[in-house]
């Protein structure tokens, strides 16, 4: 930070006017960040967020019914359709937790819970009545959050926890960065699961343009570059547009191996492109009749879960590494993110997005310096206007991004220096969480070792008596969770 910023970010009394009751709602001054941070970190998170634009309509719909996911009765939902309400849904509640919790964590369709639905729900229910579990959900979520009892939980859940949970999301979305840039591919085979690129070997383009990306913004940060992750990927964006202008690459469409993962970085022929949101208010409670009570309530338990400990561990590795969690892992108006964050799923449900939850790529806005809800009103004004420059997002190709993900993930990890590895009942349960997480591709998968872990462990070394009731609730739900696999087969039999 420049000596300017310094002295701005600690300036004690703003000038009066409409500026000053900004920088006093949003507390940018009183988190020691500036304006110009905040409006650089909403910037970060939106470019490094955008891809989701693309990607959620590839898992949701198609541009033909015979390579969409198809519902029990043949339904699909439109690629175009799907995009609309991604940006909308993504804008709005952005926006919202912004105003509302006042914190730098940007909000889109959550990549777990909508891979659930294409896979394993519309197989059994049509698309207007998954959203409509989907929506169930998010109320569910919201009146847990509401009664406190959300915040009850979250609170319940040792530092040390807290901590771990911070480093394995950082790992998990590192990874998350190295497979999407085909830097880490799978073997194809039981052993080894994964390999380096190609073979061992990194052959294609887009590959090497991560691994530029990746020695650029790491230079960028170690030197403490004013806005590095900004510079780091708008600079290795025009690498890679010159790249594919010469060597005409393209992407992957899943054949093409050497491809670019999601969208070749190419300037447009158009920029605006005006949204359909024709699937507002497509949602059918019919999901209880058509399979039955008890399996639609499995199929809903199972969204909460998932919803409820993503978006719960999410958050407090954020707040983390914001450095706006305090001793025991807390962070500014807990309960009303929680509920805001509940109506993300109720939204998503809506408009047939899928469930809208807190994003951890909003790390990436967090690294440029976003500290307050001011950086959240900046992405989510971008995702509004991606609605009608569509074209436009698909600029910054997905190995850009990923390389930023994986230096976030480096930030987070070295949160690891909290942790008390002196004890072992305290080390067994943080590496469960810390481990699950990136190797099952889920953060509540690694959530519900550690707590699972945490209570057991704990409990035969002789420390029941501090371990909370809640958290022993919460350990039995996950492991009816972790076996809701032969549960919902007994009641399908």
């Amino acid at each position: 930070m420049s000596a300017t910023e310094t002295h701005t970010s600690t300036e004690s009394t703003p000038k009066p006017g409409a500026k000053a009751r900004l920088d006093r709602y949003f507390e940018i001054t009183g988190r020691g960040s500036t304006w110009g941070r905040e409006i650089r970190g909403g910037l970060v998170t939106f470019v490094t967020m955008a891809y989701i634009v693309i990607l959620n309509p590839l898992i949701l719909g198609g541009f033909s019914a015979d390579q969409a996911s198809v519902d029990i009765v043949g339904g699909w939902l439109p690629n175009a359709q799907v995009a609309a309400v991604t940006a909308l849904t993504a804008g709005v509640m952005t926006i919202l937790f912004g105003v509302i919790a006042r914190l730098p964590f940007g909000f889109a369709a959550g990549l777990g819970i909508n891979s659930f639905l294409a896979v394993s729900v519309v197989g059994q229910v049509t698309w207007p009545e998954a959203m409509g579990l989907v929506l169930i959900n998010g109320l569910i979520i919201v009146l847990l959050a509401s009664t406190g009892l959300r915040e009850l939980i979250f609170n319940a859940v040792p530092r040390q926890l807290k901590i771990a949970i911070t480093v394995g999301i950082g790992l998990f979305i590192a990874f998350i960065g190295l497979v999407d840039s085909g830097f880490v591919r799978s073997s194809g085979t039981a052993s080894p699961p994964v390999q380096l690129g190609d073979n061992g070997s990194i052959v294609s383009l887009p590959t090497t343009v991560f691994v530029v990306g990746l020695i650029i913004l790491g230079i960028l940060v170690a030197r403490k570059v004013k806005a590095a992750l900004l510079i780091g990927i708008v600079g290795t964006t025009i690498i890679a547009v010159i790249l594919e202008a010469i060597f005409k690459v393209g992407p992957s469409l899943g054949q093409n191996p050497d491809g670019w993962s999601l969208n070749a970085p190419v300037l447009p022929t158009t920029v605006v492109a005006l949204p359909d949101l024709g699937l507002i208010g497509q949602v059918s409670f019919g999901a209880f009749d058509r399979i039955g009570v008890l399996a639609a309530m499995m199929l809903v338990f199972t969204l909460v879960f998932t919803n409820f400990f993503d978006a719960m561990g999410t958050m407090t590795g954020l707040a983390n590494e914001a450095g706006l969690a305090d001793d025991k892992g807390n962070f500014p108006r807990l309960k009303s993110a929680l509920i805001v964050e509940g109506v993300g799923a109720v939204m998503g449900g809506a408009t047939s997005g899928s469930s809208n939850t807190v994003f951890i790529e909003s790390g990436a806005g967090i690294g440029e310096g976003a500290r307050t809800g001011l950086a959240n009103v900046v992405t989510g004004a971008l995702f509004l206007a991606a609605m009608f420059f569509t074209p436009l997002t698909q600029i910054v190709p997905l190995e850009v991004a990923a390389a930023a993900l994986v230096i976030v993930g480096a930030m987070m990890v070295s949160q690891i220096r909290f942790i008390d590895f002196s004890e072992f009942s305290i080390v067994f349960p943080v590496f469960l969480t810390i481990i699950v997480m990136p190797l099952t591709y889920s953060i509540a998968n690694g959530i519900g070792a550690g707590f699972v872990g945490w209570v057991l462990v704990r409990s035969f070394s002789g420390k029941a008596r501090e371990i909370s009731p809640l958290l022993w609730i919460v350990a039995a739900g996950f492991l009816v969770y972790f076996v809701r696999g032969p549960i919902q087969a007994l009641l399908g039999a």
